[in-house]
C-alpha cells in the first residue's frame, strides 16, 4: 500500500489520480485525516495500515508567512517528515519526499548539481533542507526529489494567478532576475511514482526542461491564452518580499540522466497542455 501525504493539495492530488490510473494500491491522507506532526498518531497509522511505501508531498508552503510562523513551518517540514521516515524505516518501507530549489543559496548562473552546497535564504529553505536531512537520517530507503516553480490543476499557483489579473489590468509588473523551471504537477506526479518503483535511492532534481524568468513564464502564459495584457520587467529590488528568493533557481537533471529516469517534456509545452487542460 502507498501512502500519499497533502493528497488534497496541487501535487499530492496529481500523484493519486496517478496511482489510480495505473490501479496502484494508495491511500491518500491530508491534514484532517493524518496530523504528520503527531508521532503517536503516524504510528498508529502506520500500525493500522501496511504501507510499502510514503510519497510525502505535504508541507508547509506559504514562504512569505513562514518568516513570522518558523515554528509551524518546520513543525510541519522538518517533525513531520522525520516522524514519517521513522514508521517508514521501521515498516522497511520506502520513502519518496519532495523539496525544492529553495535549499541552496541561489546565486550565479550553473544550474545546481544535487551535491552542490546547500544555503538556504528563507525559513522556508531551512525547514525543507532540515525535511531532507530528516530522511536522510532516518529511512535507508529514502528518495529526496527537489523541484521548483509547480503549477497544476489543483489550488492557486503562479500561471493561474497571471491569468486572473490579465482579466483586469492592461500591464503586470513580474520580476526578469529569478531563473528557473516551471514544473507541471501532473508531469512531476508520473516521474515521481516511477523513480519510488525503483530502488535507487538518492537525491534527484526533476523540472519541465529549460529555463525561464517569471516575466518569461508569464509572457507564455498570455501568449498560449491569448491575452492581450502586457509584461513589464522588473528587478527583484524593485519587487520586495518579506521572504527573500534566489535569483538562480536552475536544477542540474544530470541525476535523472544517471538514474535512467527519462527527462520531463519542455516547460513550453507543459504550459501549453496545463492551459489546454484549464481553458
Amino acid at each position: 500500500m502507498i501512502l500519499v501525504t497533502g493528497a488534497n493539495g496541487q501535487l499530492g492530488s496529481d500523484v493519486c489520480n496517478y496511482l489510480k490510473t495505473v490501479g496502484s494500491d494508495y491511500i491518500g491522507t491530508d491534514v484532517e485525516t493524518l496530523d504528520i506532526t503527531d508521532m503517536n498518531e503516524v504510528e498508529s497509522f502506520f500500525s493500522s495500515n501496511r504501507i510499502d511505501c510514503v510519497l510525502h508531498c505535504a508541507a508547509y508552503t506559504a514562504v512569505d508567512k513562514a518568516e513570522d510562523e518558523r515554528e509551524k513551518c518546520f513543525s510541519v517540514n522538518e517533525t513531520g517528515t522525520r516522524n514519517l521516515a521513522l514508521c517508514a524505516s521501521k515498516s522497511d518501507a520506502k520513502m519518496l519526499y519532495v523539496s525544492t530549489d529553495y535549499v541552496f543559496e541561489g546565486k550565479g548562473e550553473r544550474p545546481f548539481e544535487v551535491s552542490d552546497p546547500k544555503g538556504p535564504l528563507n525559513v522556508y529553505g531551512e525547514s525543507k533542507l532540515r525535511g531532507e536531512e530528516a530522511v536522510i537520517e532516518n529511512c535507508k530507503k529514502g528518495f529526496i526529489v527537489r523541484t521548483s516553480w509547480v503549477f497544476g490543476e489543483k489550488n492557486t499557483n503562479f500561471v493561474a494567478t497571471m491569468l486572473r489579473l490579465a482579466q483586469s489590468h492592461d500591464e503586470i509588473s513580474v520580476v526578469s532576475d529569478q531563473i528557473g523551471s516551471p514544473t507541471y504537477s501532473k508531469h512531476l506526479a508520473k516521474l515521481i511514482c516511477r523513480i519510488a518503483q525503483s530502488e535507487k535511492y538518492g537525491v534527484y532534481h526533476a523540472t519541465n526542461e529549460g529555463f525561464c524568468s517569471w516575466a518569461e513564464l508569464a509572457e507564455e502564459a498570455f501568449s498560449v491564452a491569448d491575452k492581450k495584457t502586457a509584461v513589464r520587467h522588473i528587478m527583484s529590488k524593485d519587487y520586495p518580499t518579506k521572504a527573500a528568493r534566489p535569483l538562480n533557481s536552475r536544477l542540474s537533471k544530470a541525476s535523472l540522466d544517471i538514474g535512467g529516469f527519462e527527462r520531463l517534456p519542455e516547460w513550453r509545452s507543459a504550459v501549453r497542455e496545463y492551459l489546454g487542460n484549464i481553458l
